[in-house]
């Protein structure tokens, strides 16, 4: 299963394509893993959410890779537009499967190198 993983670094994001992530499912929000993974050698990333191939988000208390019915009043996967409304929302457990299309990360321990010399080497070369 491809995933695209969201690389965010201080205030610039990057998105990346793993065709082969057998290697990050299991893995749950609040944990961190090798970038070497993703192709960022010496990078360590940290997941802090995602979504499914139905555009469900990830939710960090809801324990596992199911998909539930939730009563929301706030938070990851529901905006109230007035205090006080509830909603049931579907959204999506804390851990990674087939099912997920997207992770987004944070970059917790950087490289030698930059993210974009890692991702774009000829336009470095170029310059």
């Amino acid at each position: 299963m491809a995933f695209k993983v969201v690389v965010s670094d201080k205030d610039v994001s990057y998105q990346i394509e793993v065709d082969d992530g057998k290697q990050l499912n299991g893995l749950k929000i609040g944990e961190e893993f090798d970038g070497q993974i993703v192709g960022l050698d010496g990078y360590t990333l940290k997941i802090t959410g995602g979504s499914d191939k139905n555009g469900f988000t990830m939710k960090k208390d809801v324990d596992g890779p199911r998909r539930i019915k939730s009563l929301l009043s706030g938070g990851i996967g529901y905006k109230p537009k007035a205090k006080g409304v509830k909603r049931r929302k579907t959204v999506r457990g804390n851990t990674i499967s087939d099912d997920i299309v997207q992770i987004n990360t944070i970059v917790t321990k950087a490289g030698s190198k930059t993210i974009s010399e890692i991702l774009n080497p000829e336009e470095e070369a170029e310059e």
